[in-house]
């Protein structure tokens, strides 16, 4: 099994930045893509934004401009810089990896226990 903990959730005013952690651990043969998603009370769990092994990133347009994904492949690590928080950005931020295990290489995913994230106007 493959552990990701987030951090670097918190209570912030609009306008305010925060940047999230997420650590990988565990047996791991590759990890393909990690990512962050949000979910917020009485809505379903959206994307936020995602970064492949080769760089790649999307994001979900109402960040687009305002949140930066990133990640160090060396220590399996992605990052979340969100910037110009605003009230509507409140939500659980879940960590999630697709990668490979190395005893089949068969393609699995993992998520972190998730992050409170509250932004106050």
């Amino acid at each position: 099994q493959v552990q990701l903990v987030e951090s670097g959730g918190g209570l912030v005013q609009a306008g305010g930045s925060l940047r999230l952690s997420c650590a990988a651990s565990g047996s791991i043969f590759s990890i393909n893509a990690m990512g962050w998603y949000r979910q917020a009370p009485g809505k379903q769990r959206e994307l936020v934004a995602a970064i492949t092994s080769g760089g790649n990133t999307n994001y979900a347009d109402s960040v687009k401009g305002r949140f930066t994904i990133s990640r160090d492949n060396a220590k399996n690590t992605v990052y979340l810089q969100m910037n110009s928080l605003k009230p509507e950005d409140t939500a659980i931020y879940y960590c999630n990896a697709d990668w490979k295990s190395p005893a089949d290489l068969s393609t699995r995913s993992s998520w972190g226990q998730g992050t409170q994230v509250t932004v106050s106007s």
